[in-house]
């Protein structure tokens, strides 16, 4: 933009307050530093480049002797100006980012769409939805436990919900406590932000922070930005963390969708005592089938497996060797390296597992019936403990 496209007014009184200036040495006053100020900001509004600005400013003390103290005065108050609707520019940017965020995941279809578009998604698409959990950093590990993982109470049958103030609002960024920026691993995430719009276009990937989980939502047409954003999460954080990705849907409601999914994978993860980092919900399928009837798989749960309650030394080690024998495909000697026991004592545990409940896991119909029950008790915690 050339000086002479400048608003006639924008800079108005400017070259009378030089002249001044050089008549008698008085340097602009506050009233004048303020009028500069609310000058750059409307600059800025109007989009006027900061280097049009600045040099408008300067031409108008060329011909004036003497005139570089109250130019330094001027042009730095005309750019603590711009900077400040800059900035106030930026912050009503990423609130209104943060308020997108909220209301994507939450499902609030009001101008969902429109406002997408804003952000370079286009909803009508089918995306992926992936979660972080557990993002410590090196120096948060030690005050976390032994896994350093925080695995919240919470149940099994939807995603987290969005953390609210106490006036009910969705939780924002800037409102995070000190155990959710512990969860988020500070600022690492803004990092793994910027790397994956740097590699795929801020039109192609979305990076929020909610109740503790990183999240992720990509196109499903771009599978590998969810392996970058798990790539990223790998490199950045020691080990503790979990990803859990949801399948594909379209539109806003499969946003929705996709994110409860992954978090839901998470939690069945947890219940299930995986210890794969990344989860998928494709993979899971059969668990919140298997929840939906609570009552079934409860009566499946006790039928089968109560008899281990009253073994020697506890039904633990028996329910470990039953799911070291399923994940091994059957294979002894395999299920005792992972049990870290003689192939003997697996073949002690399977007869004493046969004679409590007579169930056998080399029976392929006792064998699946087993596993249901085995997956079952994770699942619901079973035997409950207190």
């Amino acid at each position: 933009m050339a000086i002479s496209e400048l608003p006639a007014d924008l800079l108005a009184g400017h070259g009378q307050r030089l002249a001044d200036h050089a008549a008698t040495g008085r340097l602009p006053d506050r009233h004048a530093l303020d009028t500069y100020r609310a000058a750059g900001t409307r600059a800025a509004e109007l989009g006027v480049p900061l280097r049009t600005l600045v040099d408008a400013a300067l031409a108008a003390g060329e011909n004036l002797p003497g005139v570089l103290p109250a130019l330094r005065k001027a042009v730095s108050a005309l750019m603590e100006g711009y900077e400040a609707a800059q900035l106030a520019a930026i912050r009503n940017e990423e609130e209104a980012r943060r308020e997108f965020v909220d209301d994507l995941l939450q499902g609030r279809a009001e101008r969902l769409a429109e406002r997408a578009e804003h952000f370079g998604l286009r909803l009508a698409e089918s995306y992926v939805v992936a979660v972080a959990r557990g993002l410590h950093t090196a120096d948060h590990g030690a005050h976390e436990g032994a896994g350093g993982r925080h695995d919240d109470a919470r149940g099994l049958h939807g995603a987290p919900g969005l953390r609210g103030d106490a006036r009910g609002r969705p939780a924002r960024e800037g409102d995070l406590g000190d155990r959710d920026r512990d969860r988020t691993g500070g600022r690492d995430w803004g990092r793994i932000e910027r790397d994956l719009i740097a590699r795929f276009g801020s039109h192609n990937v979305l990076v929020a922070v909610r109740d503790g989980l990183l999240v992720c939502v990509a196109p499903a047409t771009l599978p590998a930005a969810v392996g970058e954003f798990t790539h990223h999460v790998r490199a950045r954080f020691p080990p503790g963390w979990r990803v859990g990705i949801g399948r594909a849907h379209r539109g806003p409601g499969g946003v929705v969708t996709s994110y409860r999914e992954a978090a839901q994978a998470l939690e069945l993860a947890d219940g299930l005592r995986l210890t794969i980092d990344v989860v998928k919900a494709a993979d899971l399928l059969v668990f919140p089938v298997l929840l939906r009837d609570r009552s079934a798989i409860e009566d499946l749960v006790n039928s089968v497996l109560s008899p281990l309650l009253e073994a020697r030394g506890g039904h633990e080690p028996l329910l470990e060797t039953l799911e070291a024998i399923f994940a091994a495909h059957g294979n002894q000697t395999a299920a005792a390296r992972r049990l870290k026991v003689s192939p003997r004592a697996v073949t002690y545990r399977l007869e004493r597992i046969r004679r409590l409940t007579g169930f056998s896991p080399d029976d392929p119909t006792q064998r699946f019936t087993l596993e249901t029950a085995v997956l079952g008790a994770r699942l619901l915690g079973w035997p409950p403990t207190g």
